[in-house]
């Protein structure tokens, strides 16, 4: 099925440090509200621990009871999730990006760019492919947190997403920083862009005020949630404006070729 317009949920929350049975219990009573009131929720960058660099305890496989009931809410409440949590695969770890269909399908992606000076590189191994899902019609580029501050690993070559999303565990700190970055993501990639931020204090004193937002192509603010406020926002997309902005503006087909090459760290 595709779709013209496609409903996004923004979930700007708290999160309980590294209890995932609590932050699943606190996730089911927010979806049972948007039951039938939406197509996509989006939850902050490790959205069951906080970001914890206990991967070893707390990494699961995509078998584990995180995305198996995940999955099994997706189809309940006829809605794709997306967010990132600590996956264990194959005797290594990742902060791995998800989304989940009502109809059973899966996409992950594991995260690029690890954030050093948290010691990311130390719990955590580095992806190396991006990831574009296929959803309703749509083209859904997902990345997580950090990847924000590298504009060529999102860039958006011949339009090959509508929606770019970034699932993060932001601190208050450096809030500039998001704010900046994602309207120009939005602005340089023509697309929608969307950032989900989580609010609180985590297990290491770091404190996070949100800032969840979603910009048009043109860099406008469709909706926002307010600083330091469990929320959610929901509003809806339309992807034919979208094209016809980049048919009116098409500044796309003016954009430099490049190659990436692997520039991640090994262990």
């Amino acid at each position: 099925m595709s779709s013209d317009q496609l409903r996004i949920s923004m979930l700007q929350t708290d999160i309980v440090w590294q209890d995932k049975e609590e932050n699943l219990r606190l996730l089911r009573g927010k979806l049972q509200k948007l039951r039938g009131e939406t197509d996509l929720i989006i939850l902050p960058e490790m959205f069951s621990t906080g970001f914890s660099m206990q991967s070893h305890s707390l990494g699961e496989p995509v078998t584990g009871k995180t995305i198996t009931t995940l999955q099994a809410w997706a189809n309940e409440y006829a809605v794709a999730i997306a967010g990132s949590y600590i996956a264990y695969d194959h005797s290594t770890y990742y902060n791995r990006a998800f989304f989940l269909t009502p109809e059973g399908d899966s996409y992950y992606y594991d995260k690029r760019h690890l954030f050093r000076m948290g010691g990311e590189y130390d719990s955590f191994s580095s992806g190396s492919k991006r990831l574009i899902v296929p959803y309703r019609g749509w083209n859904i580029c997902l990345l997580v947190c950090y990847d924000l501050r590298f504009p060529v690993w999102s860039r958006n070559r011949k339009n090959e997403y509508d929606l770019l999303i970034y699932v993060a565990n932001w601190p208050a700190s450096r809030r500039h920083v998001w704010d900046a970055l994602l309207k120009a993501r939005a602005l340089e990639n023509m697309s929608y862009v969307c950032g989900v931020n989580r609010i609180g204090s985590d297990g290491n004193g770091l404190s996070h005020n949100g800032g969840s937002v979603l910009y048009s192509a043109r860099g406008e603010v469709l909706t926002s949630i307010p600083d330091n406020e469990e929320h959610i926002s929901t509003t809806k997309i339309d992807i034919q404006s979208l094209h016809q902005f980049r048919e009116k503006f098409p500044a796309w087909r003016d954009a430099d070729n490049f190659q990436l090459e692997d520039s991640s760290e090994s262990l």
